[in-house]
């Protein structure tokens, strides 16, 4: 089996995976952060060697302020975890825009880095205030303020991170668009939808998400 080496996840489902059981939006967040951990350490065992994960947009500020708080404050306890419980593969790096994002968060974001920066197993790449059109306007304001000439290689150093371009990426129940993104990175990225809601969404599943991609011939245009 041909394991991907970058694959991106747009984690969808949450909310959805909640009302169906009857439970408040947060719970199904809650269970969300449970196949983050499922999966991050899954894909680790597989040899995949990035891993990144849409974990909010810069479009989910327009969500209801008690959900945003209660986002806020998962994404915290899931950064204690990596701080409290730290798994010596696996390093943590963030593509992110760090304005509006609350400070508390903001340090916790930075101690991960910090404390897993030697790590040499997986890269955990969580994207947190996100947006891809956002993260390109900032590149090209990089690539003027550093007078640097307009080369494919450089515009990517300006990106938030510069990792390989995701091989696979997989949008989890049931929708089939990019929702702003990796829109720069994703252009020769292989493409996997599933039914499955993010929280249901464990080893099988991502394991089966992997096997489709091992069956695909890829060309890059060629």
């Amino acid at each position: 089996m041909k394991i991907p080496k970058h694959i991106a996840i747009i984690m969808d489902g949450n909310g959805r995976w909640a009302k169906a059981k009857g439970l408040a939006r947060t719970e199904g967040h809650r269970e969300g952060a449970r196949s983050v951990e499922v999966i991050t350490k899954y894909a680790n065992e597989l040899g995949v060697k990035y891993l990144t994960l849409y974990a909010f947009s810069t479009e989910n500020w327009a969500r209801p302020k008690t959900e945003i708080l209660a986002l806020m404050t998962l994404l915290e306890e899931t950064l204690d975890k990596f701080l409290n419980n730290p798994d010596k593969d696996i390093k943590v790096i963030f593509s992110s825009s760090r304005k509006k994002l609350p400070k508390k968060v903001l340090t916790k974001m930075e101690q991960v880095e910090k404390e897993s920066a030697k790590n040499k197993g997986l890269i955990l790449n969580l994207a947190i205030n996100y947006g891809s059109r956002q993260e390109i306007l900032e590149a090209v304001l990089k690539l003027q303020e550093k007078g640097l000439k307009p080369t494919k290689a450089n515009f990517e150093k300006c990106l938030y991170n510069n990792l390989p371009d995701p091989d696979l990426i997989i949008r989890t129940s049931g929708e089939q668009r990019l929702s702003n993104f990796l829109l720069w990175q994703a252009a020769y990225s292989e493409f996997y939808f599933t039914k499955t809601l993010w929280p249901d969404f464990r080893e099988k599943a991502f394991l089966d998400a992997i096997k489709d991609f091992s069956a695909r011939q890829r060309r890059f245009g060629a």
